[in-house]
């Protein structure tokens, strides 16, 4: 068998995958769904915040997997750059792509819980400010590998970017704590219990909520790294094919001698 074929999965291997990958998003919506419900009738409002208070739920279950992704990105990134392997790469720029969602849904939904309480849609405090710097170190990751017309180049300049825009993750993490700002310093993923004021039925949808977008992101994550290895395998049977129609110019035919004849 050759390289080409034992590196491609066959129509079985894909359709097991397919199913995998289908399975996983059942479970993840299903979770979801859950979640919400639990977010709605279970979890009490909170005396302080009132009910914006509940799209708690969604904003750190959502900075836990940004942070998450961007740890794939470091890990991987480094794993690329010592092996130049394929998957490396494809699964760096897979988890960079899940995490700038992510980290969006934290943008996001950051804002519309301050409003009411902050009377403000935005400061300029170290949190906020540090995972909007997060937020655009990964986009222009992205946009790094989009924008370049050599693969292998691009993947070693993004490497390079996820290793070092790694390390803006601690620095959101742990800015509360090392300045002054509006936002809360509890509680994490961590330590929900971390000046929340939870009792059951809150710490229970926080962990319903945490475990279903860590689903989320696993089919997500899944899907996009199935897309990749099928535009990886339709590039490469392109170019098989480009080179069957264009061989290349034929060898020149020696010049008849004087006087021969046909």
């Amino acid at each position: 068998m050759s390289s080409s074929n034992a590196s491609t999965p066959g129509p079985e291997t894909r359709t097991a995958d397919s199913a995998k990958v289908r399975s996983l998003g059942a479970a993840a919506w299903a979770s979801v769904a859950v979640a919400l419900g639990m977010m709605l009738f279970v979890a009490r409002v909170d005396d302080f915040n009132g009910p914006i208070q509940k799209i708690f739920y969604v904003h750190v279950p959502s900075a836990w997997l940004a942070y998450l992704s961007f740890a794939i990105v470091f890990v991987c990134s480094i794993a690329y750059l010592r092996t130049e392997s394929r998957r490396w790469d494809l699964l760096a720029h897979s988890a960079a792509e899940v995490g700038v969602v992510f980290t969006s849904l934290v943008l996001i939904t950051g804002p519309i819980w301050a409003r009411p309480i902050w009377g403000t849609w935005w400061q300029w405090d170290a949190r906020l400010t540090s995972t909007l710097v997060l937020w655009l170190v990964y986009v222009g990751y992205l946009l790094l590998r989009g924008l370049s017309t050599d693969p292998s180049r691009s993947g070693r300049l993004a490497a390079v970017v996820g290793i070092v825009g790694f390390i803006n993750v601690p620095i959101v993490h742990y800015s509360v704590n090392w300045w002054r700002t509006l936002h809360p310093v509890g509680p994490t993923v961590a330590d929900p219990l971390n000046n929340s004021g939870f009792e059951a039925p809150e710490l229970a949808t926080f962990f319903v909520a945490l475990g279903a977008f860590t689903l989320l992101f696993a089919w997500l994550l899944s899907i996009r790294v199935r897309l990749g290895r099928l535009a990886d395998e339709v590039e490469a049977r392109a170019l098989a094919v480009e080179g069957v129609r264009d061989p290349g110019p034929s060898p020149r035919r020696p010049p008849r001698p004087a006087g021969s004849e046909t």
